[in-house]
């Protein structure tokens, strides 16, 4: 029982850090309309920036987020700006041919620039560990879910309280009537794309205490990422949350009880049943 614990306890650490990935890809498809095939490049780039801050600045990697999140921000609203909006009309493919073109170049630059080398940080706090009754919890993971948590509920509050966030829901339901009522669609969708850049800003800064970064990191997290939005429901931002922490849990208890070289296997069989049986999401029908 203390070990299926502690395993549930580092799914659910783990799930924190996928629903904010997941929320910015859910909030751009949900308001852009658009799937971001870059997404996991994304990532990748806030990972290299969050390194460089501390690397070369000497900053935390947390406050490195300061730094970190605008610039995402601003990189999302230029990909928008320059890359989605001529497209917007366009057929579906080509879309998706422009996103994974985005996405190649940004790890292929990575590459050029950086290399293949893995890089990695030293903290003060990597290695302290502390014990809550039966289960020990790793300083760097407890900070980086706890800090996930906050920023995906100020995110949440913002899209329910403030102007902008009630002006970018209201373009989710129906941008037509949107439009009627005098919102400015399209700064809409620069301020989407900028937001769910934003969010993997916080993300990149986040994972950099506890996971390598490389060119091709953002691989394996925007692929989880799309699993996490389709098992929520597209466009659906609470269902991205809850289907993060799932798929955390899926991945930490198959990991041990059925084999660690295969636990992306089951989240990706857990993937398909849900495409087959309930397309919209185990958590309803989408919603902004």
């Amino acid at each position: 029982m203390n070990q299926f614990l502690q395993i549930v306890v580092s799914g659910i650490l783990l799930g924190g850090i996928y629903s904010l990935i997941s929320i910015g890809l859910t909030l751009i498809f949900g308001i852009v309309k658009i799937i971001n095939f870059a997404h996991g490049e994304f990532l990748m780039v806030a990972m290299y920036l969050a390194f460089w801050s501390v690397s070369l600045l000497n900053m935390d990697p947390y406050v490195s987020a300061v730094m970190v999140v605008p610039a995402m921000f601003v990189l999302g609203v230029a990909t928008q700006k320059v890359v989605i909006n001529p497209i917007l009309k366009a057929p579906d493919v080509m879309q998706i041919f422009a996103t994974v073109g985005v996405g190649l170049v940004l790890q292929n630059l990575a590459l050029f620039l950086w290399k293949a080398d893995y890089r990695t940080i030293l903290t003060p706090y990597q290695s302290i560990n502390f014990e809550l009754g039966p289960v020990m919890f790793s300083f760097p993971r407890l900070a980086t879910f706890v800090l996930a948590m906050l920023v995906s509920i100020g995110f949440f509050y913002y899209l329910k309280h403030s102007y902008t966030g009630k002006a970018l829901r209201s373009v989710a339901q129906n941008r037509e009537a949107a439009l009627l009522m005098g919102i400015d669609v399209n700064r809409m969708y620069l301020i989407a794309f900028g937001l769910g850049a934003a969010c993997l800003g916080f993300a990149g800064c986040l994972l950099l205490p506890v996971y390598y970064v490389f060119p091709s990191v953002g691989t394996y997290f925007g692929i989880t990422s799309f699993v996490v939005v389709v098992l929520g429901g597209m466009g659906n931002m609470k269902g991205a949350f809850l289907g993060g922490l799932l798929i955390g849990l899926v991945e930490s208890v198959s990991g041990v009880y059925v084999d660690s070289t295969l636990k992306e296997a089951i989240y990706f069989i857990l993937f398909i049943l849900v495409l087959l049986f309930k397309p919209n999401g185990l958590f309803g029908i989408r919603e902004s």
